[in-house]
């Protein structure tokens, strides 16, 4: 395993990009930092179970056999596509059509599934012009191609030609678990001396009472196993469900005549499939209609080159990605008759890289493992010197009891590894953000990145964008600009603008067919009569506008035939098209306000006559489009130009258009959003706003929303691209808006950010495919579950179901929890190995032996690793944790005010153990040949009852009060309740395996307060001054200063 990833490494040093199994890039430094952490490891060899600890990381050996079967894929679909042009043109004879199953025939279809699938497979020309083309395809599924397929027909067609669902690799069982847990290989050890102990034991002290403590050990080591399986098992359950959420895409199929949408997995061969940009092909199909449409392949080929697709070249290959225009297309192949199903039933697992959090804390644990192997070492040496020179001393003679004593001297070291080997830590990183991912599922956002939790929690910065994000993506005209004439649509209504003698009818007649030709949605007829919109927000705003002005006579306009249409993007900001009127041609044009403007040389003025755009009409116009800006109105323009001929090489003309109207669309701020904005700017975060929208319409909403103050600045793309790199340094810090922004531009404010200059760590927003490089770019990638495209999706860490900025702010509020959650156990856990390894070792250096046995380290490990982790690690998130700032990149993990309470509670846990260990007989008048097991069980019940109540401590490092919102976290509540309830079923009832004896009650109720007195401790402590942040007033870790008052604690 280790050689792969340094061959990794150097790859990575040598220039080449490491990918993650999201896409992300990862640099060599963190390739280099993972590294180091290993070899610092070098001492001590061993993991203690690697088949654990790595269960989760990315496997170099899984990811270049899935490039490799990618790369394979490839070749043979580029082999099978040449076969078929040589078959197609060369002289073999004529291909003859598979005969039809019988099912097949009766159910009335005409084509063989696995020949249907063939076609797009191979692209084969061949069987394409055997079965007459796409049309004649579409006639044989019994299909047209504007009714779609019937809904009574879908699970005929799902079990003639497949599901569109692939084969799922068999789910880990529990038993799976429970084997991998006992590759710990010190359990292993353990073991062997359980085993070793039972056969001396019972050699020497006969059966039964020989195999005490061997089968203690076992005992132990048994429950260790089946409490770490059980929670390694549910930690599977969910990443499976979550996995399950990620795989839901929703597509848009017209069936029975009305546009719907399904889920991907619900497609079945026929039916008719609408694509637009951004979308994944859901299945294998055949082009029927559409424009500029070109796919990228590279998730299926692992070829970055871009596919045309048009009528000449109509297949279309499940897996592969919409990169531009749009189309509609007939499913011929499902499920794993697709090279996209057997593909995914083939790619294995390639993990999550290690998060920056585990990273940190795997050398916390390769310290703190060096440290226990030495102790564990000394304290053997020690008692089995101790043991030899008494031998010696004394003049005694060896028997079997001293070969047992020996043994367990062994497993006592062995346990005093497993204590302090705290592999626990990275694992509970993994358990906290498994526990965090299944809230915010609930909380509408779906992590699709296990280290974006724990990153968001780190975010100093949110580029965001407006549309759908801060406001509802519920658009509606709400003024028009017509004919020199502004009318405000809710206030006058279409009514007005019908009736309004400014408006002529052509010009209005112009302006609908503008927006029904011009258009990359669809108005559908329902069955009541009542039409639905199917497209983008903006889109339906438009066309149902047109609905209004026209009503179903507004619809008609779409019978042009169009001939060229070149689709809207971020890029170009504007979507043309040309349709073919009665022997000549038309193009229409929309999009940008000034972009559109820039393109107009006429304009339609009040008599419907073209009146020449002259320089006063021109800035006329643009103080009507900055007016509707002003108001928080998304502007768009709207053009047309009649032209005598076309070529239909050439683009669509970009001048020359003559003027309809200036549209001004409303899209509400989302309620919260100023309140989410607020609490970002609380918690030390800036938000900045980037917008393609007006710069005026983008201050409006940023004003409306608490982004924009008289301190800070808006700034256009166009301008933002012009600065050099001192600029940009003063300028960046300042920008809240960037208006009129282009993908690109998006991307240079995240690099500049993340850079040397600022040092932020990132989140980003984005819905549309050229967001991809920045949302790839960023620390974190927001994509937007309903406006954003697939494309964007797959390079998202986290994917916001509701589109909300307000859910982003949970977000953010779960990662920070998630880090203090884990700085909590850490603290705990820390405590823990020093105590109960001093503890061991200074009795074994005076007294000769070890007060803590096997079978109770074993049990106090259980409390700290996997328990500690389940009570700690869940802790949900406060209020409070938005009022601190951020934590920075470089800041230490554990910090001074954790060292401070890890310091304190393990002296006072020392002298307190010490005492009793040394002076305990004496001091609590212990006598009889039973008072050193008693003796040493109280030593054993204190220590569990410092932990337990210093684990109650460990939930707030700072405040006084600890007991806060405790009664309320039921997890919390039950693993300590379930601790001192097995705490006294092993002193109380299993004392011959725990090697304990049953307390009288007063040394239970001493064991009780010596730890509860931790509780009083952990205030004096707090009291105890560290470092604070400056000019902040909170202490690094983020936590407010001590209360002075009743109302602070």
């Amino acid at each position: 395993m280790e050689r792969d990833e340094d061959r990794e490494i150097q790859r990575v040093e040598e220039g080449e990009v490491a990918r993650g199994d999201e896409g992300k890039t990862e640099s060599g430094s963190s390739y280099r930092a993972r590294r180091n952490w290993r070899v610092l490891r070098g001492v001590f060899k061993f993991v203690r179970n690697p088949k654990r600890l790595h269960r989760h990381r990315s496997k170099p050996k899984e990811i270049e056999r899935n490039n490799s079967l990618r790369r394979e894929l490839w070749a043979v679909l580029k082999q099978n596509e040449e076969s078929d042009e040589e078959q197609s043109s060369g002289p073999c004879g004529p291909i003859e059509q598979m005969p039809l199953p019988e099912e097949i025939r009766n159910a009335g279809f005409g084509i063989h599934p696995d020949e249907l699938a063939l076609v797009v497979r191979n692209h084969s020309k061949s069987l394409l012009k055997l079965h007459e083309g796409v049309n004649k395809i579409s006639e044989k599924l019994k299909v047209t191609i504007g009714e779609g397929i019937k809904e009574e027909e879908i699970e005929e067609r799902g079990n003639l030609y497949g599901s569109n669902k692939y084969a799922e690799k068999p789910s880990r069982s529990f038993l799976n678990f429970v084997w991998e847990a006992l590759h710990d290989l010190t359990l292993i050890i353990l073991i062997i001396c359980a085993v070793i102990s039972v056969g001396v034991g019972v050699s020497t002290e006969g059966f039964p009472k020989g195999m005490y403590d061997g089968l203690g050990i076992i005992l132990s080591i048994f429950l260790v196993v089946i409490v770490t399986s059980v929670s390694d098992y549910r930690q599977s359950l969910q990443f499976k469900e979550l996995d399950k959420e990620k795989e839901k895409i929703i597509v848009q199929v017209t069936r029975n005549g009305e546009r719907k949408k399904v889920l991907i997995f619900d497609l079945v061969v026929g039916d008719i499939v609408h694509l637009s940009i951004g979308d994944q092909v859901p299945a294998d199909g055949l082009f029927i209609s559409g424009y500029s449409l070109m796919i990228d392949e590279s998730s299926l080929t692992g070829e970055s080159d871009h596919v045309n697709i048009s009528r000449k070249k109509p297949y279309l290959r499940a897996g592969t990605k919409v990169q531009d225009g749009s189309a509609v297309m007939v499913v011929t192949a499902v499920g794993t008759r697709t090279e996209w199903g057997k593909l995914m039933g083939t790619l294995s697992a390639e993990g999550n890289e290690e998060t920056p959090l585990q990273t940190k804390l795997n050398k916390v644990a390769t310290l703190i493992g060096q440290i226990g192997l030495a102790f564990a070492i000394l304290t053997f040496c020690v008692l089995l010197g101790r043991l030899i020179v008494g031998k010696h001393v004394n003049n005694e003679k060896w028997s079997g009891s001293d070969a047992l004593t020996i043994v367990n001297y062994f497993a006592i070291a062995v346990t005093i590894i497993v204590v302090a080997v705290p592999e626990g830590l990275p694992l509970a990183v993994t358990l906290s953000l498994a526990f965090a991912m299944k809230k915010l599922m609930d909380e509408k956002a779906l992590v699709r990145r296990l280290s974006a939790c724990e990153t968001m929690g780190s975010a100093s910065c949110i580029c965001t964008d407006k549309t759908g994000t801060l406001t509802t993506n519920h658009m509606v005209v709400d003024k028009v600009w017509l004919c020199g004439v502004s009318k405000s649509i809710n206030r006058e209504g279409i009514g007005e603008i019908l009736d309004s003698s400014d408006v002529p009818i052509n010009a209005r007649s112009k302006l609908v067919q503008c927006i029904f030709e011009n258009t990359g949605s669809e108005a559908v007829r329902g069955k009541d009569g009542k039409y639905t919109v199917f497209g983008t927000p903006t889109e339906t705003a438009l066309l149902e506008f047109g609905l209004k002005l026209e009503g179903e006579s507004g619809v008609q306009y779409q019978k042009y035939e169009k001939i060229k249409v070149e689709p809207f993007n971020s890029d170009k900001k504007i979507m043309s098209v040309i349709i073919s009127t009665h022997g000549s041609y038309r193009a229409f044009c929309k999009g940008a306000s000034e972009i559109v403007l820039g393109m107009c040389d006429t304009m339609i003025d009040k008599d419907g006559s073209i009146t020449l755009l002259n320089e006063n009409l021109v800035k006329g116009i643009s103080r009507t489009i900055n007016c509707f800006a002003s108001d928080a109105l998304r502007t768009l323009c709207l053009a047309y130009r009649d032209l005598d001929e076309i070529n239909e090489t050439e683009k669509i003309p970009k001048s020359h258009y003559t003027l309809i109207a200036v549209i001004g669309i409303k899209d509400p701020v989302r309620p919260g959003v100023k309140e989410s904005v607020k609490t970002c700017q609380d918690a030390g975060i800036v938000v900045r706003m980037v917008t393609g929208d007006n710069i005026n319409t983008a201050n409006a909403i940023a004003k409306e929303c608490g982004l924009l103050t008289d301190n800070d600045i808006s700034i256009e793309g166009p301008e933002f691209r012009t600065k050099n790199e001192q600029e940009l340094k003063v300028l960046i810090p300042k920008i809240r808006v960037m208006a009129r922004s282009l993908p690109l531009d998006k991307l240079k404010l995240v690099e500049n950010l993340r850079g040397n200059a600022f040092n932020e760590v990132v989140a980003v927003t984005g819905d549309g495919t050229n967001d991809a490089p920045a949302l790839n770019e960023a620390d974190i990638g927001l994509a937007m579950g309903i406006a954003g495209t697939e494309v964007a999706k797959e390079n998202a860490d986290v994917i916001v179901l509701d589109d909300n900025f307000s859910t982003i702010v949970n977000v953010v509020k779960w990662g920070r929890a998630v880090y203090i959650n884990i700085q909590k156990f850490v603290q705990f856990q820390l405590t823990v190995n020093i105590v109960a390894l001093i503890v061991n070792f200074v009795s074994a250096c005076i007294i000769g032996s070890a007060p803590l046995t096997a079978v109770q380290l074993l049990w106090v490990n259980m409390i700290m690793d996997t328990l500690g982790a389940l009570a700690l690690a869940t802790e949900p998130p406060h209020d409070g944790l938005m009022k601190r700032p951020p934590v920075r990149k470089d800041e230490s993990f554990i910090t001074k005010v954790m060292w401070r309470n890890i310091i304190g509670q393990s002296l006072y846990q020392l002298v307190v153990l010490g005492v009793l260990v040394f002076r305990g007989k004496k001091l609590l008048n212990l006598q009889g040949s039973n008072a050193e097991k008693t003796l040493n069980t109280l030593v054993f019940n204190s220590f569990v009852f410092c932990q337990v109540f210093n684990e109650i401590n460990s939930r707030e490092m700072e405040k006084i009060n600890v007991f806060k919102g405790m009664f309320g976290n039921w997890i919390f509540i039950g693993i300590v309740s379930g601790t001192v309830i097995f705490q006294a079923i092993i002193v109380e009832f299993v004392g011959t395996f725990a090697n304990t004896t049953p307390l009288s009650w007063q040394l239970w109720l001493l064991s009780v307060i010596i730890g509860s007195i931790s509780l009083i401790i952990a205030v004096i402590l707090k009291y105890i001054p560290v470092e604070f942040a400056k000019g902040k007033g909170v202490t690094h870790d983020g936590y407010e200063p001590i209360p002075h008052g009743p109302d602070g604690v």
